[in-house]
């Protein structure tokens, strides 16, 4: 069982590895061996990591398809960063709901303030909150914040 920090930690390996298969298109297999060899998976929930790139990068345009209607612009105007959490973020709404959905939006949402945009982590916020509402509306109902 991990604890939070080593997921804090696989989430942050995680942004980076996607943003790298998205620009690169390189193969899942390589850049999961890269970072499971290099540094920025010590101490990290290593079988996490591994769990949601091949979820993320296997079914990206199932995971696209769940938010891209909350968009506010064209999928493709999308910053490569912000693609890439909102994927992540899809997914670990959609099929990790062992992890509460205020951890998922928050964790995301502080990984969008350390990588994207100056304001990129609002607009973040906004869509997996929608998200949420969308794939978590009992959890949401049971927490009092619909």
């Amino acid at each position: 069982m991990s604890n939070a920090w080593e997921r804090k930690r696989a989430r942050r390996a995680l942004v980076q590895a996607v943003y790298q298969w998205q620009l690169a298109g390189a193969d899942t297999a390589v850049i999961e061996q890269e970072f499971l060899a290099g540094k920025s998976l010590q101490r990290a929930d290593s079988e996490y990591f591994s769990e949601a790139l091949r979820a993320v990068t296997k079914r990206c345009e199932e995971l696209d398809a769940l938010f891209s209607d909350a968009l506010d612009r064209d999928f493709a105007a999308l910053d490569q960063v912000e693609r890439a959490i909102l994927r992540l973020g899809a997914w670990e709404l959609s099929q990790r709901l062992d992890v509460p959905y205020r951890v998922v939006i928050n964790e995301w949402v502080e990984l969008a303030k350390t990588f994207g945009a100056e304001e990129s982590h609002k607009y973040i916020n906004s869509i997996l909150d929608g998200l949420a509402e969308q794939l978590r509306a009992v959890e949401k109902n049971a927490d009092g914040r619909v």
